[in-house]
């Protein structure tokens, strides 16, 4: 009788346990407006998991907000049941830990793994190129007002870039923020700033069609999608900022989906359209499991809290 009330409480959770591929639809939140260079990542990125989660849908949810905190925050209170995840990126994540004070936001969600690696660039007006990053550094060293250095918003990742180089570089630099990415590469192309850091992505296809040259990659190694362009170490610049991007889960995740969620990212990896993609559009397809992404993530919040603690990037929270 025992073993039988065993049996029959054990089919009962499994017949409770949800799996992803029982899920009809999985509904991604996206921290960010249809139609965004975040989102249009997200939607480019949603076939691939499509396809390699079978039978399972998956539905794109935007939910804008608070530099990305929105959709956190929501994802943070669903069910741990794989019917909804997060599209999500670092170090946004841990750059809104130390910028909105949410300190708990890594025991409330989890990282799943990321996907994509994208190496931050800094170019520069074709019309007037620098010859290098450290043409940046050196110059500002004389006059900083003379090489503004444009970046998208306060608190993105290449605007953390920009001011992790500042401080590695020990000179003050004239760091302009635009209101977007699009609006700081327009800056750019224009001359209105001597040089730029932005995510590869958004600047692949003016490189290649020659309205910006690029002057270095926040990287270890050179990327693919642009082998001519140099890590900054070359030009005596240590500096490794790369953006990484994937899948969060609330915490409570049952282990099967996500083992299931991990085994389709990493088939994502090796799919051959999305490196394909990832050549095409900036950024390196590339599997870092969930564990790992979690502990640089907390590194990557250290860092942050420190250089907040001397560069708080938003002024009004500083005040």
């Amino acid at each position: 009788m025992i073993r039988r009330r065993l049996l029959l409480a054990g089919a009962a959770a499994l017949a409770v346990t949800p799996s992803v591929r029982a899920i009809e639809t999985v509904t991604l939140l996206v921290g960010a407006k249809a139609g965004s260079s975040v989102d249009v990542r997200a939607r480019a990125f949603v076939p691939y998991l499509a396809r390699h989660l079978s039978a399972t849908g998956i539905a794109v949810s935007n939910v804008p907000g608070d530099a990305g905190l929105a959709a956190l925050l929501a994802l943070a209170q669903v069910e741990p049941t794989g019917a909804t995840l997060g599209w999500v990126a670092t170090p946004t994540l841990p750059a809104r830990m130390v910028d909105r004070g949410v300190d708990n936001l890594l025991q409330r969600i989890t990282l799943v793994g990321a996907v994509e690696k994208e190496p931050i660039a800094f170019v520069s007006p074709a019309a007037t190129p620098l010859g290098s990053v450290q043409d940046v550094v050196t110059r500002a060293a004389d006059d900083a007002e003379a090489v503004p250095l444009g970046t998208p918003p306060p608190g993105s990742p290449p605007h953390l870039a920009a001011l992790r180089l500042q401080e590695l570089a020990g000179t003050r630099l004239n760091i302009v923020a635009f209101p977007s990415a699009a609006a700081a590469k327009q800056a750019a192309i224009g001359g209105n700033v001597a040089a730029a850091a932005l995510g590869l992505s958004s600047t692949i296809g003016d490189l290649r069609e020659g309205r910006l040259v690029g002057l270095g990659i926040a990287a270890t190694n050179r990327a693919d999608a642009f082998p001519d362009m140099p890590p900054l170490r070359e030009s005596g610049l240590d500096l490794s900022a790369v953006i990484r991007r994937g899948l969060a889960a609330p915490v409570g995740l049952p282990e099967s989906i996500a083992q299931r969620l991990s085994h389709a990212l990493e088939a994502v990896v090796e799919d051959l359209e999305f490196h394909d993609q990832a050549d095409t559009n900036g950024f390196v397809a590339g599997w870092q499991d969930g564990a790992t992404w979690m502990a640089k993530a907390q590194d990557e919040r250290g860092e942050l809290a420190r250089l907040w603690k001397t560069e708080p990037w938003l002024q009004e929270a500083a005040e």
